[in-house]
This record gives structure tokens, sequence and C-alpha cells, in this order.
């Protein structure tokens, strides 16, 4: 049984009469009698919510800062009108709205609920449950009851970086020679010949084609495809600092007013959410070039693996592997990480690892198994630096400011000394700001190709 806001004021005027009526008089007794009489009818006349069948429809696919709709159909069996409100329940990140929804059901029919969801954080978002409260006639009490009605909705990676794949795949289109360019090294192949155009690499000349002709005569050269790039993703402890400002507000990142009426920046997207955007605008590029692309989410174990996806579903299945990922707050092994690469990919490929250019994290876990790795494979690390390591090595005019810098600058310059013992050992490295992460490892691929190392 449920009691409504009419129950309460019917409640408070009773208790009115009771403190200004004579003690003991008829009135105390007629007003408690009439109170528990209208209760008890309007509660045998509410409709029963037992009964109840209810049936779901919708989208099960959203973008993380996209709005979806889920259907609820109410089905009404039972021989009384179901009047009331019902709360169709979700998780608070599945950003539900509206909470409360009104419901006339009439004996022997259905109607269709709407509520639309903006969710505010990556993975699957599952239904609670869906509780219907039927008032009777009066308004005074109802009958209150629940429902299981499974239904999930798996929120995407945003993939914000996308916005730059048409700049990389122009570039892409010039290394492959569809604009006239020129590309030498041992990882191109040859594509076709033309006539020499002053400043050509004299090493390209064909001396037989030119003997043959009138004209000099040189190769042109395209990178080599169907290459293997494999992307590790770092989910460890790492992963789960938070950096830059997030363009998409997550979960109870609500901008708030500071004392002095200046709003507070959102806080930004952990290193993990940066690193998903980067590794899918690498795939997207990587997969047009006619690479083959696999994924490989690891911390102590292995968390997700996408391999021999084709061009057309690669990203789809990044994107439905990467949604329910969370950074585990352990150590991440890379003794494990690089063996399971090595049992992964026999010959040799790009590794590229999403990961945190951290020295202490590095130099005790990555650094003494890299060797093994790099004999094999070509590396490139890519990491998100932090923005406002720089604004903090900038302070200056109070000590505590003083001091901040002093921080910042020590931890820069251990950023740049792994980095220039990373390259030393062979190792690409791209540290990049936040934004900037995805364009950046784009560019240090093609680069790659343009060089003939991939």
């Amino acid at each position: 049984m449920a009691l409504t806001g009419r129950a309460a004021l019917l409640a408070l005027l009773g208790t009115l009469v009771v403190l200004f009526a004579p003690r003991g008089g008829p009135a105390v007794a007629g007003v408690a009698l009439l109170i528990a009489v209208l209760v008890v009818i309007d509660l045998l006349l509410a409709g029963s919510v037992r009964p109840l069948r209810f049936t779901r429809s919708g989208e099960r696919l959203v973008r993380l800062g996209e709005s979806v709709a889920v259907e609820l159909i109410v089905e009404n069996p039972g021989p009384r009108r179901v009047r009331g409100v019902l709360r169709d329940a979700w998780p608070p990140s599945a950003g539900a709205a509206p909470r409360h929804l009104p419901l006339d059901v009439p004996a022997g029919e259905r109607r269709r609920l709407v509520t639309t969801l903006t969710p505010t954080r990556r993975g699957d978002r599952e239904a609670v449950t869906v509780t219907v409260r039927a008032l009777g006639p009066l308004g005074i009490a109802g009958r209150q009851g629940s429902h299981r009605v499974p239904w999930s909705v798996r929120v995407l990676p945003p993939f914000l970086s996308r916005k730059h794949l048409p700049a990389k795949l122009s570039r892409l289109r010039e290394l492959e020679g569809r604009h006239p360019s020129m590309v030498r090294g041992q990882g191109t192949e040859f594509d076709s010949l033309r006539e020499y155009v002053v400043g050509d690499d004299v090493r390209s000349i064909d001396w037989r084609a030119t003997a043959r002709r009138n004209d000099v005569v040189v190769r042109t050269w395209r990178p080599e495809r169907d290459r293997r790039v494999l992307i590790v993703l770092d989910t460890g402890r790492t992963s789960a600092g938070r950096v830059g400002t997030a363009p998409i507000p997550l979960a109870g990142e609500v901008p708030r007013s500071g004392r002095q009426g200046r709003s507070r920046v959102v806080p930004g997207w952990p290193r993990l959410d940066w690193s998903m955007d980067a590794a899918l605008l690498l795939a997207a590029l990587a997969s047009r070039a006619g690479d083959r692309v696999d994924f490989l989410a690891h911390d102590r174990a292995v968390r997700a693996w996408v391999s021999g996806a084709g061009r057309t579903e690669l990203l789809s299945s990044l994107v439905n592997t990467m949604a329910p990922i969370e950074a585990e707050l352990v150590e991440a092994d890379s003794a494990s990480m690089v063996a399971a690469v090595m049992s992964r990919a026999r010959r040799r490929c790009l590794v590229v690892v999403l990961t945190d250019l951290n020295p202490a994290a590095l130099e005790e876990g990555l650094l003494p198994v890299l060797p093994q790795l790099s004999a094999r494979h070509l590396v490139l690390l890519a990491a998100v630096s932090d923005p406002q390591v720089a604004e903090m090595a900038a302070g200056r005019g109070t000590s505590e400011l003083v001091y901040g810098a002093a921080a910042a600058e020590r931890l820069s310059a251990g950023r740049r000394r792994i980095t220039a013992l990373l390259r030393r050992q062979g190792v690409e490295v791209v540290d990049a700001a936040p934004e900037q992460l995805a364009p950046a490892l784009a560019d240090a691929y093609l680069a790659l190709k343009a060089s003939g190392r991939l």
C-alpha cells in the first residue's frame, strides 16, 4: 500500500480537528473512522500492479555524449484501470530522463512510454527495476509494486579524433602515389615509371627504361601494404589518472562555480580514454592503408583481444571491445604484456604501446623486458602528457608557486630522460597533450610509412 500527498493533507486536517475538538468527543472517532474508510475504499478501487506486463525495445548501442531512446510497453490484462506513476530506474550514469512518467492504462489495453538515456560513462548500462504506483479514484492511497524488465545499453567511446581522419587520409594518398611524391626505403614497393624532374633522387633512375626512351625515367614507390599493426593498451593504475579537460563531461563532472564567481575547470578524462581515442584513429588510418590491425588490452592479464577483423568491421569491433574496459588500480605486469605480444605476433610488426611515461613505472616494469620486444618488432610508445605540469612549471611570485614549478620541472626532466633512454633502445616515442595525442600518433605512423620502416 502507498499513501499520497492527498492522504497526508487529509491526515493533517484530521489532526487539526482532533486538537480543537473536545477531548473524547464524537468528532475524534468520526474523523478517524472517515479517514480509514476513505483510505480502504481508495485502496480497493485502485488497479492491481501485479498482473502488468512489460516489454522493452529500442537501441542497444550509443556513443558517449549522445542520447538514445528506450521504449517500454505497459500492458494491463487486469479488470481495472491502472492510473498512477511509473518510474523506470536506471543507474545514475545512464542519465535517464524523465525520472517519473504518468501512467494511465485501461483494462485490456497497452501504453507506450519512452525514457531518454544520455550516458555519462562508457560501458554497459543496465536497467534496474520498473516501479508502478497505481492510485485509487480519490488519489488518497494506492498499490505499488516493482518488476524486473531487463535491458542493457552499451555506451561506446565517442571517437572524437575522427575529425582528423580526412587530413591523415589525404597524406596517406600522397604516400601511396595517388599524388606526385617520391618515397624510398626498405619497406617500399615499386609502383610505376615517370619522367625525371628536377629534384628527383638520382638513385631512383631506371637506366634500362631510360635506355629504351629518349628521356630520363625514374621509378616511383609506394609504401608496402598488408603489414601488421598491434595496438597494446595499458589498463594499469597509471591509465586511471585524469589529464586535460573533458570534451564530454563524464559521471559527476559538472562544472561548479568557484568562491569568486569563476567557473571551475571540468576534470579531464582518464589517460585510458585519451589512449582509446588515439587507438581508434590509428586503427582507422592503418586499415585504410591496407594494414592488418590487432588490439590487445593488458594490465596484469589480458583484458581484451581483437584479431582478424576486416576493414569494414574493424572499428565496430574495437569500440564494442573498448566500451566496458576500465582502468585497474594495479601495477601493470610488463613481462606478462611482452609475453602476450610475443605469443600473438610471431612475425615482425609495428607494436604500438599506449601507456604513461612514468619514469619509476617504466624503469621497474617495461625497460628490463623491452629489448626482447624491440629485437623482433618495431616498437612505438605513445603517452599522454599533462598540460597542468607545463602550467605549474611557469609559476612564479610566491614560495608555493616556486615549489610547484620545481616539482613540475623535475617531472618534465624525468619524462625527457626516459624518452631519451627509450629512443636509444630503438623505440619511437610520442609524448603529446591529450587533444594532440591522436593526430601525433597518426603522424608518427605515416612517418614510418614514408621512411620505409613499416
